[in-house]
């Protein structure tokens, strides 16, 4: 098979890609949940993964979408977050990025994206990938349109264990061009009982990351990524927490 023929899942995405929350809203914040979502449609048999492995941190961030949830709430804050799990196609990595549909994520192969036609990537790519970021894309739009003040946040959780080591850090605030914005969070957040770092777990890279450098950097907004480590999101007290921490200061 090859690019111009059918997808091999067509139809198969029945869903819209995205859930979007407060679309109208006042605030200058837009909030980016990429990984809400563990979704595989059943006819795709968890891409060959166990069960278990299809609800681990590889499919999706636990915690994420209620964390991002409460923050709208809370600021009446415009949400945009993802129905498909990361693992059909990661909605923050460059569409053509080599981890963009994984075939390994940590320690666990992927069956279902060994050996896929470019049809089937792309078919994903146009189904998923792309009216997600259109969409995104054309609220921040509007908004510069209007003369108005736009920034964009990614909310993300990381695993606490990753190849079998342990992780300390509680909460880390990932961020490109956006020194001045990152730095006022982290300051807010070190003044608290925190394990606290700026650029980890991870870093921002242009190669590898969707929303803070295309959507963000890129247009020159204020953008940053957070990551609470996801151990710390398994109750709705635990999310509220995060939540009265991180609203005042996004």
């Amino acid at each position: 098979m090859h690019a111009c023929t059918k997808s091999a899942e067509l139809g198969l995405y029945t869903e819209p890609a995205y859930r979007l929350f407060r679309e109208d809203s006042e605030h200058p914040l837009i909030l980016v949940c990429e990984h809400a979502s563990h979704y595989i449609p059943p006819a795709l048999n968890d891409l060959g993964l166990d069960p278990v492995a299809a609800r681990e941190h590889i499919a999706w961030d636990p915690g994420a979408l209620e964390l991002a949830q409460s923050l709208s709430q809370a600021l009446g804050a415009t949400l945009i977050a993802a129905n498909y799990s990361r693992l059909l196609v990661d909605l923050n990595r460059p569409r053509h990025a080599p981890d963009s549909i994984p075939l390994q994520s940590e320690i666990y192969q992927v069956p279902g994206n060994q050996h896929l036609d470019e049809a089937t990537r792309e078919y994903r790519r146009q189904q998923l990938f792309t009216p997600f970021h259109q969409r995104l894309q054309r609220i921040i739009d509007r908004r510069l349109a209007q003369g108005r003040e736009v920034r964009v946040v990614g909310i993300h959780s990381f695993t606490p264990v990753y190849y079998g080591q342990p992780r300390t850090l509680e909460i880390g605030v990932l961020y490109g061009g956006a020194t001045a914005y990152a730095a006022r969070v982290l300051e807010g957040l070190w003044a608290l009982p925190l394990k606290v770092a700026g650029n980890q777990p991870y870093e921002i890279d242009p190669l590898s990351d969707m929303t803070v450098p295309v959507h963000g950097d890129a247009r020159g907004l204020e953008s940053i990524l957070i990551e609470v480590r996801n151990d710390l999101l398994r109750t709705p007290e635990a999310v509220q927490r995060w939540s009265d921490c991180l609203a005042p200061l996004l």
